[in-house]
């Protein structure tokens, strides 16, 4: 009975995780649980998923469940997380939109499950480094976690020596950052160019702005199909029509909305399909 009651409350669980975020525990991640929960045990005086889903089912224990919901969440994540990515925006996508936008000189990107801010600091930082490109340009940069816990973290800016080293060179760690007894402090002019919220990627963008650039990596994968449809409709619907998303490592988003197409010789890069079509083609369209 023991082994049914505890498949029962993984059950609940992880029912519990994709209602309110729309990611999904398989049987094959089960074991990461224990030690993602370890933390609500602790502080909850509780040993073991039984217990736990006992007291979620107490009436007032919403609290509860906010925590065990973050505490499930992963905010894996470092600067310049997997650099050929990030070179590709660099030597690629940047200058496309560059030249793209010359006659505005505005530009708008999404990071969408930014977690505790490294990626869009580091997409701040290529954009600093470039101001033969951008000198005079409006640059929003828009940066979205579920996690309010990983926002609040991405608010400060202060970051451990662990977590600095993480794709930094010291240069760019003595360029950008500033080491106080709390940790490493990002520099406040480049904070200011990253707006925070958070929000649930299943949700409709608030302002409905459309968005020249959007990074969604490593936050489909824990979908199931239909949710990751879902998610590929809010995504496409946001970007502009000549835009770009960046997906990560392993994700696409064949088989899952005919609204985007992998962009040909890239790494995980997509644009809309309409984009794609030659012109005689669009002209044609009544």
């Amino acid at each position: 009975m023991t082994g049914d009651s505890d498949s029962i409350s993984f059950r609940i669980v992880a029912d519990l995780l994709a209602s309110r975020t729309g990611q999904r525990i398989d049987e094959g991640r089960r074991w990461r649980i224990p030690s993602a929960l370890a933390g609500v045990f602790r502080q909850r005086g509780i040993s073991n998923l039984d217990q736990l889903v006992c007291l979620l089912a107490q009436p007032g224990e919403a609290t509860l469940a906010d925590e065990v919901v973050e505490a499930l969440l992963n905010n894996e994540t470092y600067f310049f997380r997997d650099r050929m990515m990030f070179d590709q925006l660099a030597e690629r996508v940047l200058p496309s939109l560059a030249q793209a936008r010359a006659n505005r000189r505005r530009l708008s990107i999404w990071s969408a499950g930014c977690s505790t801010g490294q990626e869009p600091l580091s997409l701040a930082m290529q954009l600093r480094d470039r101001p033969d490109l951008w000198d005079g340009w409006h640059i929003d940069i828009l940066a979205t976690d579920i996690s309010g816990k990983a926002i609040n973290a991405a608010r400060q800016g202060v970051y451990s020596q662990f977590e600095v080293q993480r794709g930094l060179g010291v240069t760019q760690m003595l360029k950008y950052f500033t080491e106080t007894p709390r940790g490493w402090k990002v520099d406040p002019e480049l904070r200011s160019r990253i707006r925070y919220r958070v929000q649930n990627l299943l949700d409709p963008m608030i302002e409905g702005q459309k968005f020249d650039l959007i990074l969604c990596r490593n936050v489909l994968l824990y979908f199931d199909p239909g949710t990751r449809s879902r998610a590929f409709d809010r995504i496409s619907s946001a970007m502009a029509s000549d835009g770009w998303l960046m997906l990560g490592a392993g994700e696409t988003a064949n088989g899952h909305t005919r609204a985007l197409r992998p962009e040909p010789d890239s790494i995980n890069l997509h644009r809309p399909a309409r984009h794609s079509e030659p012109d005689d083609q669009r002209r044609a369209r009544p």
